[in-house]
């Protein structure tokens, strides 16, 4: 058996509730919901063939320290009760390494160096070099302005992704951070102090209310000790402990004292090894970096095809010179590269962050918006995220025997119940008195017994002020109560009870049941005239009032939610129903026993696909739900707020820690709530899709643009010798960036369904914009050169070469940014209203264009100013020529796109035929070629690590490396806190 079955123990059952036979006469057990309790084992191996080292200890196979006799944990410890010496607990911490988890180094330069690695960056210092190249022809300068420009935007964006990688919060920090500082330990037989970084195994530490446990023990010795594990386990309730129980490293003693045996230390432990899951991911890109990554690739790819075309035609078939032929080359670099699509990508994440802000949730990692618009499944943890993680008694249910009412049990169960320093359970009964004071009012306490493990009840002996009479109550389990009780106590009565209890159990409601006695005389210690039931209370952690319709909600935007939970399966079933999630949920053991023989579910992704929700589980199995969830093709979210829930949150495409969350969650997660409830979510859900569509427009039109100036250009050189200057491709770059700038508050319609990166589509309409404008400014370029139609119709002059670059300039740049309205739109352009931003800042370029077109007169970049009626025919020429855009959209989506799409449907409906898993897979996550890219740029980093000498002590995270980032995200994001009008626009 695993460690994490082990682990799991009773909540892996299927049911709390094991079924009396109805023939056995029997002493009744009356089995309230909580743990069973797990008989220790004794080690199957001959200890002294075990030798004192982490292989062997840790061994499950071998040993489980965590379930054998306490006895056996000295013998295999070799150790006592005395604690360790000074020189042997040295030993020890060679052996085992301290107890903190370590961190892993990196090298600043290189992580530095990291963000020059990607296909984008590529070009873009491919174009640097061309450019600085431009020195070695023609006896003229290199063109240092367009040099310097791409040299400094990758540093600058180097610098602010780096700054932020080695500022991000760390989820492995945040996790050290929670454990225990200091340790009081038994060392050369006398208690002290030390840092618990220094426990080994075999020490003997001591903790009481208030303390951290440092490390996994074993209890020698448990005072009414009750310990807090939710954020480790996901339980709700703080859990009782006695000796020989195992206490978790990272929980939190609520109540007494104990001294226990550490048994494992550091990653060893059970929150070790859910620090170790955290950062572990397969998938060492991000969602939007694989994106960028295939973009920049096509874009790569189309400029490389008619560079070399270039070479070819121009150098051997026209015999240009060198300085000629370069600056033709540059032409297609610099038009071609999307520099501006990092850019403007992070200023529209940056936007997109600001408004979320609005919301309550805060972005720690700013691409997880992006991935958030194509979340297909939202796995969440229940306790404190789905519930309030506060027990309340559930007043609906309340069962009463004898002649006091729902309300008289609750008040007497209150007085039974301490009013300070109370425990949950406490707490929960006097809050339900609505007023607490009540738990007081009218009765003189004459004598209290709290809660204890021996006793597992309360009990109270007050006079009643009323009447003068003792009087005494007792709440606690129900087996106890009922055995206490001697009163009115009928077969029927137990009968009743125990049904009770049962359904209770199997509905997850913890019983408490309630008795009652009156005191002869003024003895407060005299026996009374015997305890009678009159009550059985129901606890349960419940819902947060707004958890039902934000589940509606998510669902209606086509979100499936699960439940993921440590509380025992009964408990989320109940959750679940409440909540209309249902109840098809299974316990953790399936995750490794896999669907029993003969059920529906063939495979163990089926069935994790078709649950409602898993309960039982560990940091280990939520991790392993959400990479099996991914597996399958689907982009998961995960919600949690404990340090359980961390690795999780770290593995999942969007990790969200809800508010109140521990500081490991919040470090794993990339959005944190501030705000209690998952409405956020919903919220950030609806902005993600809308900011998704604003990246899909600006994607479709990016590689648009450089289909149109790459072909277009070629086309003129090939056709017409015709030799367009660099500089005003660069003006052309400038005036379009500016303007699509502005998409990051466009206006657009969030979509109803999970949104995905069809790269195909966007890549057919990239084409055949691209080709249709080509011919715009092919036809304009040979109707000026081969005929006098203009000057005929028009009476404009004939154009010089130096006009003719501008009447190209003029044409391209009106036409290029007046295609951002088309692809912005599903629609005719004119239906769908862009931003007020958007349009100002269209306006605004055109007029910028049309003032250089007039005026410009610089013979350095060969271009000379046009008249008038030249511009007027360059503005109606791209009028008639941008209408059919919306037609071509139209076609294509009746054809290739439609064709495609269906293609896409059959190999979905048949990969459900051959799994039978009813799934549709994300389309964008099949990039191995561009996701090599990227593998091998961390290869390419370790081996420089290694040829420059850091050695192998250097290690960089793949997944700390390949985060997108630039300046203008952080620059813009200061920019709108200081003026959030502007995203009203």
């Amino acid at each position: 058996m695993s460690n994490v079955e082990k682990e799991a123990g009773p909540q892996g059952e299927e049911s709390p509730v094991s079924p009396t036979p109805p023939d056995a006469k029997k002493k009744r057990e009356y089995k309230d919901f909580g743990h069973d309790e797990q008989k220790p084992t004794h080690a199957n191996v001959d200890m002294s063939l075990i030798e004192l080292k982490a292989e062997d200890l840790y061994d499950k196979e071998k040993v489980d320290l965590e379930t054998i006799v306490v006895e056996d944990v000295f013998k295999l410890l070799q150790c006592d009760e005395n604690g360790l010496f000074t020189d042997e607990a040295n030993r020890r911490l060679d052996i085992f390494g301290p107890n903190k988890l370590e961190q892993e180094e990196q090298n600043a330069l290189l992580q530095f160096l990291s963000f020059m690695w990607n296909p984008l960056s590529w070009v873009m210092e491919g174009a640097a070099l061309v450019a600085i190249a431009l020195s070695n022809g023609g006896g003229s300068p290199p063109d240092w302005q367009d040099f310097v420009g791409i040299i400094l935007l990758l540093i600058i964006n180097s610098t602010i992704g780096f700054y932020e990688e080695r500022n991000a919060g760390n989820a492995v920090k945040a996790l050290m951070d929670s454990l225990a500082p200091k340790a009081k330990v038994k060392r050369n037989g006398q208690w002290q102090e030390i840092e618990s970084a220094n426990l080994v195994p075999g020490d003997m530490i001591s903790f009481k209310i208030g303390d951290i446990v440092p490390a996994d023990c074993r209890l020698t010795e448990a005072i009414n000790v009750s310990i807090d594990q939710a954020a480790l386990t996901g339980e709700s309730l703080p859990q009782s402990k006695k000796e020989g129980d195992q206490c978790f490293s990272g929980s939190t003693c609520k109540q007494g004292e104990a001294e226990g045996v550490v048994i494992s230390t550091g990653a060893n432990t059970f929150f070790g090894r859910a620090a170790s899951l955290v950062g572990q991911d397969d998938d060492t890109t991000g969602h939007l970096q694989k994106i960028l990554a295939q973009i920049g690739s096509f874009c790569l790819v189309s400029i490389g095809i008619f560079v070399v075309a270039e070479i070819f035609v121009l150098y051997a078939g026209f015999r240009y010179s060198y300085r000629d032929g370069l600056d033709n080359i540059l032409v297609l670099l610099i038009g071609g590269i999307p520099i501006a699509m990092p850019t403007v990508l992070s200023v529209t994440l940056a936007v997109g962050a600001q408004q979320l802000a609005k919301h309550k949730a805060i972005v720690t990692r700013i691409t997880a918006i992006e991935e958030l618009a194509g979340v297909t499944i939202l796995c969440s943890d229940k306790t404190g995220t789905l519930t309030t993680n506060k027990l309340t008694i559930d007043k609906e249910t309340i069962r009463t025997y004898g002649p006091f009412s729902a309300d008289d049990v609750i008040l007497l169960a209150a007085y039974a119940s301490r009013t300070e320093n109370q425990d949950a359970i406490d707490s929960s009964v006097v809050s339900a008195l609505g007023d607490t004071s009540r738990a007081r009012a009218g009765i003189k306490l004459l004598d209290f017994k709290p809660f204890n493990p021996v006793d597992k009840r309360t009990e109270i002996t007050y006079r009643e002020e009323s009447s003068g009479k003792i009087k005494r109550v007792t709440k606690g389990m129900t087996g106890i109560i009922i055995e206490l009780c001697t009163r009115n106590k009928t077969e029927e009565l137990e009968n009743t009870l125990e049904a009770d209890v049962e359904e209770f159990a199997s509905r997850g409601l913890r019983a408490l049941a309630v008795a009652y006695e009156e005191v002869d005389g003024d003895d407060p210690e005299a026996e009374g005239n015997g305890f009678e039931l009159i009550g059985l209370l129901a606890i349960f952690d419940p819902p947060r009032e707004d958890t039902k319709q934000t589940i509606d909600d998510a669902l209606a935007l086509g979100v499936k939610v699960k439940m993921v939970t440590g509380d025992q399966l009964a408990i989320a079933k109940e959750t679940g129903r409440r909540l209309g999630l249902g109840d098809h949920m299974y316990p953790a053991k399936v995750l490794k026993d896999g669907p029993a023989p003969g059920g529906k579910h063939m495979t163990l992704d089926e069935m994790i696909l078709d649950a409602d929700g898993f309960a039982g589980v560990f940091p280990e199995h939520k991790y392993e739900i959400v990479k099996r969830l991914q597996g399958l093709g689907h982009l998961c979210a995960m919600t949690g707020d404990g340090a359980n829930d961390a690795p999780a949150l770290s593995r999942a495409n969007v990790g969200i820690a809800v508010e109140g969350a521990t500081d490991a969650a919040r470090g794993a997660a990339d959005i944190v709530l501030t705000e209690p409830g998952l409405s956020t979510i919903v919220h950030a859900i609806r902005g993600s899709r809308i900011i998704f569509q604003r990246m899909r427009n600006y994607s479709i039109y990016a590689c648009a643009v450089t289909i149109r100036i790459v072909v277009c250009f070629a086309i003129l050189a090939f056709a017409f010798r015709f030799n367009f200057p660099p500089f005003m491709v660069l003006i052309i770059a400038l005036l379009n960036d500016g303007t699509i700038m502005t998409l990051s508050v466009d206006r657009v319609l969030p979509s109803m369904a999970p949104d995905s990166w069809d790269l195909a589509e966007i890549f057919s309409y990239a084409i055949a914009y691209g080709l249709f404008l080509t011919a715009s400014t092919v036809a304009l370029v040979a109707i000026i050169l081969r005929t006098s139609f203009f000057s005929d119709k028009f009476s404009v002059e004939v154009p010089t070469t130096n006009q003719l670059h501008m009447i190209v300039y003029l044409q391209v740049a009106i036409i290029s940014q007046a295609l951002i309205f088309v692809t912005r739109s599903h629609g005719f352009f004119f239906m769908e209203r862009p931003s007020v931003a958007l349009m100002g800042a269209f306006c605004i370029a055109q007029l910028v264009s049309s003032i250089i077109a007039a005026y410009a007169d610089w013979g350095f970049t060969k271009i000379h100013s046009i008249s008038g009626g030249w511009i007027g025919i360059v503005w109606v020429w791209n009028i008639v020529w941008f209408i059919p855009l919306d037609w071509i959209k139209f076609a294509m989506k009746a054809t290739i796109i439609k064709k495609m799409r269906e293609r896409h449907s059959r190999a979905v409906a048949a990969a459900a035929a051959g799994t039978g898993l009813q799934i549709t897979r994300t389309q964008s996550r099949a990039a191995s070629i561009h996701e090599s890219m990227y593998s091998n740029r961390v290869s390419f980093i370790r081996r420089a690590a290694r040829k420059v000498g850091f050695g192998s002590k250097i290690t960089v995270k793949p997944e700390e490396l390949q985060r997108f980032s630039s300046i203008q995200a952080q620059r813009t994001g200061a920019t709108l806190a200081r003026n959030p009008s502007r995203t009203g626009a």
